[in-house]
C-alpha cells in the first residue's frame, strides 16, 4: 500500500506576499527598548466596548483616579489621636514666640 503524502493546503491569501528575503530582524527592537512597550490582550466582550486604544486609557485612568481617592478615604490612620498633634504645634508657636 502506498503512503499517502500529508501536504497542508495553502490557505494563504494571494494578496499577502511576504517576501523574507527583504526582512530586518530586529528593526523595531531599540525603539521599544526606549520607549517602552505593553501589550495588553483584552477579551472579546471588553474589546467591543472600546473603540480604540485611546479609550481604553482614558478608561484605566479614570478606574485610578477613582481608586487613589477612596484609598485615601479608607486607609487607616497611624492611631494617634488628632489632641497630642494640635498640643505639638501649640508648642513650637510658644517656643517661637520666646
Amino acid at each position: 500500500m502506498k503512503a499517502k503524502s500529508r501536504s497542508k493546503p495553502d490557505d494563504m491569501r494571494p494578496e499577502y506576499d511576504l517576501d523574507y528575503s527583504t526582512a530586518v530582524r530586529g528593526k523595531y527592537y531599540r525603539r521599544l527598548l526606549k520607549e517602552g512597550a505593553n501589550v495588553v490582550v483584552l477579551e472579546p466582550d471588553l474589546a467591543e466596548a472600546f473603540r480604540s486604544s485611546a479609550a481604553v486609557n482614558e478608561a484605566v485612568r479614570s478606574l485610578l483616579e477613582v481608586s487613589e481617592s477612596t484609598r485615601r478615604l479608607t486607609t487607616r490612620s497611624s492611631g494617634r489621636s488628632l489632641a497630642p498633634r494640635a498640643l505639638r504645634s501649640q508648642g513650637a508657636r510658644h517656643a517661637a514666640r520666646r
